[in-house]
């Protein structure tokens, strides 16, 4: 059950450093929401906010709410990795434990969140997570081989399902294909297109095209200068931002004059 994500006057700290200012921002449930911006302007450090990420860097803090569905993330006494196997992340580069097999990789996530598995279970998780990743048909007779031995593309989509497995209700990636040839890109946003029908799902990308093609709303977020905090300047569906935002930064962007 995919949820929708409500933030509320959110800053975030790295220490006195302000490094994101007064974000407000709904994101539907089952849809794609793109974030958009120059290099340093927050966006990745916001979307790691959306499941408590950012906390595994000394000195980071966040003032303000980030709500699943009308529950607070950040209130007292929420465990952040409760958080995490609910909004499962997906990094910029294929990270596949090396020394696992590909099943053991699937599994990971569940084995970490201490939860217990038969086998014929797991046998089932592994296939359904990988069918949901587009893997299966290509690693179903090599499931015990390492997951290093995939290509960056394979590997990418390994990861996606070790993050289905857990059975989140939102999935973030951040430049998810950034690492990857078009051929895998393609197939990462083919399935980012199918995934939404499950999940709820947050993408930071430095690819207009990418963003244009896969989200339904977009985000832009901007930086008025170095040592500055990253704002959201500007917010709707995809369509609009990108070919008839309100705010002049926001136009500028897209159409490539600056950036």
């Amino acid at each position: 059950m995919s949820k929708r994500i409500d933030v509320s006057d959110l800053n975030v700290y790295y220490s006195k450093f302000r490094a994101v200012e007064d974000v407000n921002i709904k994101i539907d449930a089952k849809s794609v929401t793109a974030f958009i911006g120059p290099s340093g302007c927050g966006k990745s450090t916001f979307l790691r906010t959306l499941n408590r990420m950012h906390e595994v860097i000394p000195g980071a803090t966040v003032e303000g709410k980030v709500l699943l569905d009308g529950d607070n993330l950040y209130d007292a006494g929420v465990d952040p990795v409760t958080v995490r196997s609910q909004i499962g992340m997906v990094f910029q580069r294929p990270n596949p434990f090396p020394t696992m097999s590909i099943r053991d990789n699937v599994l990971a996530g569940v084995k970490l969140n201490a939860r217990r598995i038969g086998k014929s279970d797991a046998d089932d998780l592994v296939e359904s997570s990988l069918r949901g990743a587009n893997l299966w048909n290509e690693v179903k007779d090599r499931l015990d081989k390492p997951g290093s031995g995939l290509s960056g593309g394979q590997q990418q989509r390994l990861c996606i399902a070790r993050t289905i497995a857990v059975k989140p209700q939102v999935i973030l990636m951040d430049e998810p294909c950034s690492a990857l040839d078009p051929i895998s890109t393609l197939a990462i946003e083919d399935l980012i297109n199918e995934m939404k029908n499950d999940y709820t799902v947050v993408i930071v990308t430095h690819n207009m095209q990418q963003a244009a093609r896969v989200s339904d709303k977009t985000a832009f977020f901007n930086i008025a200068g170095t040592g500055k905090p990253g704002k959201l300047i500007e917010f709707d569906e995809t369509a609009t931002i990108f070919n008839n935002p309100s705010v002049k930064a926001t136009e500028d962007y897209v159409s490539g004059r600056f950036g």
